[in-house]
């Protein structure tokens, strides 16, 4: 894609998803992660909070003392309501939302929840037959655990992810961020598009469960199939990838590492020879993967004290050089250095209701001609009351400050 394919839409232009309108009710990740991406791509995403705390993720890694960094990136774009769905005139409130055309109510609350509320699918869908809506829990919305709690480390746990990762000596590991939320979040997002992509030839919606360890169990790759027709069990293998060789992490000079895949007989050729190793090029024992794979120490080994005796910038030009699939393991700093996320605008500026900018991932993937925006970061708890409840519903501000007096917003 050609760099300029990135900037090419004029802000006046309709982006991909404008004019598909989303109740996003439920707070922290995995609701909020697809809404996100909702909104990125142009949906109104119109953010359903609690009135006097908000999502909670306002408040989590306040690392300078304000409003959560985290929370400005996630909820960037969508516009912030109150509303108190425990008292009845909050949930009256949300069914004349719906009637008002939503597309898509989307909640991760526990199941059973939103049926307490009178605001379950059966309930949303005698308002409009055409409401999507997605359901986002640990366990899914039916089977024995379905009233348990789970949350991301819980939902990683459970689908498989943690057992397989980390050292095999040592106790099983987190990948660092929150994936269950995220992958669930992906999930969601996809399933939506398809209801309504659906919804176009049916003209009816439906309810969509989204289940935590489902969305990490579907990324397992031949976890499940492995054991049904050979008993096989992955374990955690650390850095390498075993049973594809070389593939690994390797420790430089200066103790930063490389990660390295060459593991297709030609990219095995050429890494031999860039690590001065012809004779590993040539070693019939290694020529392809099978041999290579019961060998695996050793060529490891072989790799290791290469890169041993250079620093990191040095082993990755020789093996860019050499044509062999590589890169570095980066830090947040090293990604702002980095001159190719820079060329390709990853690091999107956004404005903060101070005035300040701050700078978030942009929303990807990159699109030609309607690409993802970050109209605005995340706002402030309660910002669009008066927009949407006067837009949606004609409701005053005599109404709205009613309302505000017994709690409701």
């Amino acid at each position: 894609m050609p760099r300029s394919a990135a900037v090419t839409a004029r802000p006046s232009d309709p982006e991909a998803l404008t004019g598909l309108r989303v109740l996003e009710l439920g707070q922290l990740l995995a609701g909020p992660f697809a809404g996100h991406l909702l909104a990125g791509f142009g949906a109104e995403v119109i953010k359903v909070e609690p009135p006097g705390e908000g999502d909670p993720i306002r408040k989590w890694r306040k690392l300078d003392g304000g409003t959560s960094l985290w929370w400005r990136s996630l909820a960037r774009g969508k516009r912030s309501i109150t509303c108190d769905l425990r008292k009845p005139e909050g949930r009256e409130l949300l069914r004349r939302l719906v009637a008002t055309g939503i597309d898509v109510v989307i909640e991760n609350f526990r199941p059973g929840r939103m049926e307490a509320w009178g605001l379950g699918y059966e309930e949303l869908r005698a308002i409009d037959p055409r409401i999507i809506m997605v359901r986002i829990s640990g366990y899914g919305q039916t089977g024995p655990y379905r009233d348990r709690p789970g949350f991301a480390n819980v939902a990683e746990a459970f689908g498989g992810l943690r057992y397989v990762s980390g050292f095999p000596d040592r106790p099983p590991v987190r990948t660092g961020v929150s994936l269950g939320d995220s992958l669930a979040g992906l999930h969601a997002a996809f399933a939506t598009l398809a209801a309504v992509h659906e919804r176009e030839r049916s003209g009816q919606g439906q309810e969509i469960d989204v289940a935590l360890y489902e969305s990490v169990l579907s990324v397992m790759e031949s976890l499940v199939p492995e054991y049904d027709r050979l008993g096989h069990v992955r374990e955690r293998t650390g850095s390498a990838l075993p049973g594809i060789v070389p593939s690994n992490t390797y420790r430089c000079r200066d103790d930063r590492y490389v990660v390295v895949g060459a593991n297709s007989d030609t990219l095995f050729r050429k890494l031999m020879v860039a690590i001065g190793r012809p004779e590993l090029a040539d070693d019939p024992r290694l020529r392809h993967n099978d041999g290579r794979s019961e060998h695996a120490a050793e060529l490891d080994a072989a790799i290791e004290a290469w890169a041993a005796t250079l620093d990191q910038p040095e082993v990755l030009r020789a093996l860019v050089k050499a044509d062999v699939p590589s890169g570095p393991i980066n830090s947040a700093a090293d990604l702002f250095a980095d001159p190719h996320v820079a060329a390709r605008e990853l690091l999107e500026p956004v404005a903060l209701p101070d005035g300040s900018t701050l700078r978030v991932p942009r929303i990807t993937p990159l699109f030609s001609r309607t690409p993802a925006r970050s109209h605005f970061a995340g706002p402030e708890l309660g910002a669009h009351n008066a927009e949407v409840y006067g837009e949606r519903l004609g409701l005053s501000a005599e109404d709205l400050a009613t309302l505000a007096a017994k709690g409701v917003i």
